[in-house]
This record gives C-alpha cells, sequence and structure tokens, in this order.
C-alpha cells in the first residue's frame, strides 16, 4: 500500500523547506478545510488540530481540491504565490519527481 498523502506532503515541505503548502479539501462529510503544512508539519486553519503529530491532520477519506505552493516564511497579508490551484494529480507527480 502506498503511503498517506498527508505524510507525503509534509516529506516534500522537509525537503523543500522554502515552502509552504496550502491544502483546501473537504471532509468525509462534506466539511470544508484548510491544512498548512511546512518543514513537516501540518495544522489546520479552520479546525482543532491535534496535539499528537503521528495523529494526521488530512484524513485518509478526505477529498483535496486543490494545493497552493507558497514561499516561506509565510506572511499571511502578503502571501508570495509559487504557484496556486494545484490539482492532487498534479501535486502527486511532483511528489513522483521527488521520489516521494
Amino acid at each position: 500500500m502506498s503511503e498517506a498523502i498527508s505524510l507525503r506532503l509534509e516529506k516534500y515541505t522537509l525537503k523543500r523547506k522554502q515552502e509552504v503548502l496550502m491544502v483546501h479539501l473537504e471532509t468525509a462529510s462534506g466539511e470544508p478545510d484548510t491544512v498548512m503544512i511546512y518543514a513537516g508539519f501540518s495544522s489546520s486553519l479552520m479546525r482543532a488540530t491535534a496535539f499528537d503529530p503521528d495523529v494526521p491532520v488530512i484524513a485518509a477519506d478526505s477529498y483535496i481540491t486543490s494545493i497552493d505552493r507558497l514561499a516561506s516564511p509565510y506572511n499571511p497579508r502578503e502571501p508570495e504565490i509559487i504557484e496556486s490551484g494545484l490539482s492532487l494529480a498534479a501535486m502527486l507527480d511532483l511528489l513522483e519527481k521527488m521520489n516521494l
């Protein structure tokens, strides 16, 4: 079985510390969520995040609608966008190229 997308995205940010990922998704119950991933850590911007880093913030049954690649350090007032609105398929291609 392949590695969970949440773990792969966290590993991506460990390799590219100059980037922040903003993951837009829907939970299995259809609720929207936005998860920020930086330096191997994930945090929901819309709901509580578990204190335990072993609890995935992006559930396996979530549907990722798009991913934004932003420059670090992240400034919410003036985000520096590297690439916006990536599909999950496009991000998976990037992860494959990086052997993640």
